[in-house]
């Protein structure tokens, strides 16, 4: 019989018209580098490492962790069942919560952080009051053909994680401590009080506002409304502004993590504190430099008291932006930036008014020194605080 083939095979390759060309080499394509395994990790807390989790082996933890690779341009379709709490982040940052209990699909890749670039980064799944269905996951983003429409609406597609407060159980430790100190402050330093919280003071022209112009802008009563300011606005950005700690310049000196919102509070207090005194320097300096050191005291004055007045209402708008964010978190957002604004502008605008009142405006001299005390510090911190986000 082989020597039957043998000859049958020579016949056939001396039959062929031409040169017999041997079949092209292929190497299969690799697998999608998005994909989901079904190896899961776990923490080994005693050599503090990542191990793999063997079911019945180890026993069932909050937390497991993934290896995947992930591209900001290329899908990665993930669904799951998940229970309330269930909580997804990648490289220790968070990027979804679920709110009910239910089935979820979502794309990794449009929840992937945008500080964060294309490629290998750490999955991890954890449920903080059990043990995720880790059987659940799979990287199919619908449901099956032969799902019931009852079923797939019971499938949540997960959006894209808005930056909103997490924590607010802190914020409103804040807001309380930052409430009962300012009621301390008023019943201690009532009448002192009443001079910069008057509205009729702030806009009118009598001899009160002109003693205040007069008076000591470094006195304990400023000092302890000027942290108070300072924490009020402090809230306000750590809530609303998530990664302004990733600023650059802010970041070379301090590197403090998103997470930790009692120290990043404290932090933006401590440099809006700075700043506010430190302002009174700059202008005494500008104030020599154009030869207009009398206006200087005037000028620094009148931004403190209108910056304190102004920090009465910040509370206020946090305490909105905490309640309201749930449901309308880009609309309550920009409420939130648009108030800062008028906060900073308004400022501004109420030192040149009584700039105006001792010497006018039209002074190109006097003009380009309010541009460089005000109007330039301004648009850096519209940049900075507003615009950026």
């Amino acid at each position: 019989m082989r020597w039957l083939l043998a000859i049958g095979l020579w016949l056939a390759f001396a039959a062929s018209p031409g040169p017999v060309c041997a079949s092209e080499y292929r190497q299969l394509p690799p697998a999608s580098p998005t994909s989901l395994s079904a190896d899961w990790l776990i923490h080994d807390a005693g050599r503090n490492r990542l191990i793999f989790y063997l079911p019945g082996y180890h026993q069932p933890a909050h937390a497991y962790y993934q290896w995947v690779r992930v591209s900001h341009t290329q899908p990665f379709p993930l669904s799951f069942a998940a229970q309330h709490g269930l909580s997804l982040f990648i490289d220790n940052q968070l990027i979804f919560t679920a709110r009910t209990a239910g089935n979820y699909s979502l794309d990794l890749a449009r929840l992937l952080p945008a500080n964060l670039p294309s490629g290998k980064h750490l999955l991890a799944v954890w449920q903080p009051d059990g043990s995720p269905a880790l059987a659940s996951f799979s990287g199919v983003s619908s449901a099956p053909a032969g799902t019931s429409p009852s079923a797939k609406a019971s499938t949540g597609q997960a959006q894209p994680r808005l930056p909103g407060p997490q924590g607010q159980n802190v914020y409103l430790g804040f807001l309380l401590v930052l409430g009962l100190c300012y009621g301390a402050v008023r019943t201690t330093y009532q009448p002192g009080m009443a001079r910069i919280f008057q509205l009729d003071e702030l806009f009118g022209r009598n001899s009160d506002q002109q003693a205040f112009l007069t008076k000591p802008a470094f006195s304990l009563l400023n000092l302890l409304l000027v942290l108070l300011f300072a924490l009020s606005f402090a809230l306000l950005l750590t809530a609303i502004h998530t990664d302004l700690q990733n600023l650059p310049l802010l970041r070379r000196f301090f590197d403090v993590p998103e997470t930790a919102i009692v120290a990043r509070v404290l932090l933006y207090t401590a440099v809006i504190t700075t700043f506010v005194f430190g302002k009174y320097l700059y202008v005494k300096i500008m104030g020599y430099i154009f030869g207009l050191e009398p206006l200087a005291d005037i000028q620094y004055r009148e931004f403190l008291r209108t910056t304190l007045l102004a920090g009465l209402f910040l509370p206020l708008v946090l305490l909105l932006y905490l309640s309201l964010n749930g449901n309308w978190p880009h609309t309550v957002a920009w409420a939130a930036s648009a108030a800062i604004g008028v906060l900073l502008v308004g400022a501004v605008l109420r030192v040149a008014r009584t700039l105006h009142q001792y010497a006018s405006l039209l002074n190109l001299h006097l003009f380009a020194y309010l541009c460089a005390t005000e109007v330039l510090p301004l648009l850096v911190l519209l940049k900075l605080i507003v615009f950026t986000y």
